[in-house]
């Protein structure tokens, strides 16, 4: 089931196997990550960080400028669970994650959307935020989320503050990114500081909205790569 793991599990005062991972979320759509539904997974973009990151990770997302939420920390996550995409679309934990396209708002952005066909090699990708008009295939958002990986990365305990996102205190500016890429290279003082303000913040789940839903109405965030 889980590609990566690691060996001890993660406390607030030392976490010599934890690694933590931080990146830009550029379309917030609740697509990528996904915080819906009782579990916050990351099943498309960020392919090198889905290949990477294990059991027991932490991902960090900050938001875009647009929204004005720059440097701002719009979720995280504690990877509990690695599955194949075929696993992710097969186990009904998260059929609820497969996209319905005619539904409200956040079930036009599940990410459950890669799977195998019986007797077929390639991926299907269902109609969705990365497939083109009309549910055509998007040769470009499929080779970017499965080329190199097949990592969905899920998590039951998360905080997604979305539009809300909040600001990090001074100690932890180590861990702000604001431009492309991710950054992962944390000292393990750095880790537990970040754990151990983390333990004393009583938000979990979904907390608000994400953040480009305001720019719903502009053409260029109905479908392309979050």
């Amino acid at each position: 089931m889980a590609k990566n793991s690691r060996a001890s599990k993660p406390n607030a005062t030392s976490a010599p196997d934890v690694h933590i991972f931080t990146y830009v979320i550029e379309h917030d759509l609740g697509f990528a990550p996904n915080p819906f539904h009782g579990f916050c997974t990351l099943a498309c973009c960020k392919p090198k960080i889905r290949s990477t990151a294990a059991v027991g990770d932490y991902i960090l997302g900050f938001g875009a400028a647009k929204p004005g939420i720059s440097g701002k920390l719009s979720y995280w996550m504690l990877i509990e669970r690695i599955l194949s995409f075929d696993q992710y679309w097969s186990d009904p934990r998260y059929w609820r994650k497969r996209p319905c396209m005619l539904g409200t708002t956040y079930l036009r952005y599940g990410d459950n959307i890669y799977h195998h066909e019986r007797g077929n090699n390639d991926f299907r990708q269902e109609d969705s935020f990365h497939s083109e008009k009309n549910g055509v295939l998007s040769f470009g958002n499929l080779k970017r989320d499965t080329g190199t990986t097949q990592n969905v990365l899920i998590a039951s305990e998360f905080a997604y503050w979305g539009k809300s996102a909040i600001t990090l205190p001074d100690g932890l500016n180590r861990f702000i990114i604001r431009g492309p890429g991710h950054k992962s290279r944390f000292t393990q003082s750095e880790i537990a500081a970040f754990l151990a303000w983390l333990k004393n913040r009583p938000e979990r789940g979904y907390l608000d909205e994400p953040a480009h839903w305001q720019f719903l109405d502009s053409p260029r965030h109905r479908r392309r790569a979050a």
